[in-house]
C-alpha cells in the first residue's frame, strides 16, 4: 500500500515542500528510509518506530519504505518525524486520511510520542500559506511563532495519540491565531537622552542613521562610543512588518527566537566580541547557520575595539556590505541569508587609547601605524561616515547645569521624515536609502549647480581623495539635504559631508 503526506524542508531562510511517501508491502520485515537524508533524518527511523508503538498504534511488521521527495534536496533536522509516523499510520490503514491532503506536519517526536518543537516553523508556515495549504500540524512549543501567520489553521497537539485521534475525527482542536504582534514603541531602555555632550556626535549619528551610512567612531575610552552605539536602533524607524517578519525567520532558522517564540518587533543589535571567526561573523559551518551579520539584518551590527578583529572575520564583511545578503555555497546547495545591516564601528586612536595626549600616550608613531594598519583599505572604503570622539568635559557630566538632551523619539521623528523622502525619490527601484545608490543614481539624484561643483572640484584637489570617495560624499550631502529638505544639494550641505566623511590616515 502506498499514500503520502507533507512535510517541509528549509533552506537559508526559506521553505519548501516535502513529499514523505510510504510504502507497505509484503517481504522482510525492514524499515527503510531514502530521499538524500543527513544523519539526524536518518536517525528518525528508532524515534519514529517507538513512537508509534508507544503511542497505542501497532507498527506493521511488513517492508517498509519512507521515501523524502524531492530526492535532489538534502534533508536536515528532526522536523520530518511527524510526518514520517502520520504516512506510517495512514498507509496501515490506522489513521483516516480526509485530512491529510491539504496539510503540512512538522515536529520532532519522542520515543513516547510527544510532538517537540523544531527550528524553522515562521518560513514554513508562510511557505505553505504561499502554496495554498490549508492547515499546519506543529507542536506546541512552536505555536506562538506559527499562529502568526494568517489565512491558514494551525494546529498544536501534544502528541501523536492526540493527533491521531483528531485526525480521525474523534476529538476537536481549534485552530489557534496570534493577532498583534507590533509594538507601539522601542521598548529599549537605551536613549539618546541619557548621552551626555558630544552634540557634533550626535548630529554625525543622525545623519548616518537617517541615510543608512556606515559609521566609524574613534576616539579615547571612555568618551562614550559604546553607549551612542546602542541607543542607534532606538533612533530608527521602527520595523515594518514586512521586516519583523524577515527578522524573525532569520532567528527562527537558527534556533534562537527569545522566550517562547513569536515575533521580533525591535531592531537588533549585535555587537560580537573581537575573538569571533569568519564563520560566526558571516555564517556556515558544518550544520550551515546565520552569521553575526545575518542576526543584524534591519538593524546595527557593532564592533567595538575594531582593530582587534581578525583580519579574516572582518574581510568577510565586505560583501554584505555591498549586497545586503550573504550567499554561502556548500556540496549540497547554496544557503542565501539577509544581511542588511547598518555598520557601526569604534576604536582607539592608538593602542592606549590616549593618542593625540602626548602627556598621556606614549605609543610611538610607529606602534600607532601598525594599529591602524589592521585594517584595510577595503574595508575602509565602505564606512561613509568617520567620528572623531573627544573626551567629555567635566561640565557635560552634570546634566542638572546644561540643558535637557534630545530624546530618541524626538530624533527617530526627524530620521523618518527623511527616510520617508528617499522612499518617496526612489519608489520601487531597488534603493532604500541614499547609501546604496548607484553610479546612475548619483547622477540623478545628486547633481550640483554651479557654484556647488565649482567648490566641490577645489575641495576634492586638495583632499586627494579617490572617485570612490567622491561618491560617498555626494551620497552623505544628499542625506544632509534630505534632513534640510533642500531639493539641491547646496555647499553647507557639502561641507558637512566633507567633514563627517574626513578618514584618518593609515
Amino acid at each position: 500500500m502506498f499514500n503520502y503526506v507533507l512535510s517541509a524542508g528549509i533552506s537559508g531562510i526559506e521553505s519548501y515542500l516535502v513529499r514523505v511517501e510510504a510504502d507497505v508491502s509484503e517481504g522482510m520485515p525492514v524499515f527503510e528510509l531514502v530521499g538524500y537524508l543527513g544523519v539526524e533524518v536518518r536517525e528518525a527511523k528508532e524515534r519514529v518506530r517507538t513512537a508509534i508503538k508507544n503511542s497505542g498504534f501497532f507498527f506493521p511488521v511488513k517492508h517498509v519504505t519512507l521515501n523524502l521527495a524531492p530526492g535532489d534536496i538534502r534533508k536536515s533536522k528532526t522536523g520530518y518525524d511527524l510526518a514520517m509516523a502520520i504516512a506510517i499510520l495512514i498507509t496501515t490503514g490506522q489513521v483516516d486520511d480526509k485530512l491529510v491532503k491539504d496539510t503540512v506536519f512538522i515536529g520532532e517526536l519522542t520515543l513516547n510520542g510527544e510532538i517537540k518543537g523544531v527550528e524553522g516553523i515562521l518560513p514554513i508556515v508562510l511557505n505553505a500559506k504561499k502554496e495554498k495549504i490549508k492547515r499546519c500540524i506543529v507542536a506546541r512549543d512552536n505555536l506562538a511563532e506559527a499562529a502568526i501567520v494568517e489565512e491558514i489553521d494551525i494546529i498544536a497537539p501534544n502528541n501523536l495519540k492526540e493527533l491521531a485521534s483528531y485526525l480521525n475525527d474523534e476529538i476537536k482542536l481549534s485552530p489557534e491565531r496570534v493577532t498583534d504582534i507590533l509594538p507601539s514603541d522601542n521598548s529599549s531602555p537605551a536613549d539618546f537622552k541619557y548621552v551626555s555632550g558630544q552634540k557634533v556626535i550626535r548630529r554625525g549619528i543622525e545623519v548616518a542613521v537617517s541615510g543608512m551610512h556606515n559609521v566609524l567612531m574613534v576616539g579615547p575610552p571612555g568618551s562614550g562610543k559604546s553607549m551612542i552605539a546602542k541607543c542607534i536602533p532606538t533612533i530608527m524607524p521602527l520595523l515594518s512588518k514586512n521586516e519583523s517578519l524577515e527578522v524573525t525567520k532569520i532567528y527562527s532558522v537558527a534556533g534562537k527566537l527569545p522566550g517562547k517564540g513569536g515575533i521580533i518587533t525591535e531592531r537588533p543589535f549585535i555587537s560580537p566580541h573581537h575573538t569571533i571567526t569568519d564563520i560566526g561573523m558571516i555564517g556556515g559551518g558544518a550544520r550551515i547557520k546565520p552569521g553575526a551579520v545575518s542576526y543584524a539584518d534591519r538593524g546595527v551590527l557593532f564592533l567595538d575595539e575594531l582593530p582587534e578583529f581578525s583580519r579574516a572575520s572582518l574581510e568577510v564583511l565586505r560583501q554584505p556590505l555591498e549586497d545586503g545578503k550573504v550567499t554561502i555555497e556548500r556540496n549540497q546547495g547554496s544557503y542565501i541569508y539577509p544581511a542588511e545591516f547598518m555598520l557601526v564601528a569604534a576604536m582607539n586612536p592608538c593602542p592606549c587609547g590616549a593618542y593625540p595626549d602626548r602627556n598621556k600616550c606614549n605609543c610611538s608613531l610607529p606602534a600607532i601605524k601598525r594599529y591602524l594598519s589592521r585594517l584595510s583599505r577595503p574595508l575602509l572604503d565602505r564606512i561613509d561616515i568617520c567620528l572623531n570622539v573627544n573626551p567629555l568635559k567635566i561640565e557635560d557630566l552634570f546634566p542638572d547645569k546644561i540643558p535637557t538632551n534630545e530624546s530618541s523619539s524626538d530624533i527617530r521623528e526627524r530620521v523618518e521624515k527623511t527616510r520617508f523622502i528617499q522612499k518617496k525619490r526612489f519608489g520601487e527601484g531597488g534603493v532604500l536609502f541614499n547609501s546604496k545608490m548607484t553610479a546612475e543614481n548619483i547622477k540623478s539624484y545628486c547633481s550640483l549647480g554651479e557654484k556647488e561643483e565649482s567648490f566641490l572640484k577645489k575641495s576634492l584637489k586638495k583632499m586627494d581623495i579617490s572617485a570612490r570617495s567622491c561618491h560617498k560624499i555626494l551620497k552623505i550631502a544628499r542625506t544632509v539635504a534630505d534632513m534640510k529638505e533642500e531639493e539641491k544639494i547646496s555647499i553647507a550641505s557639502l561641507t558637512e559631508a566633507m567633514h563627517l566623511n574626513k578618514n584618518f590616515e593609515i
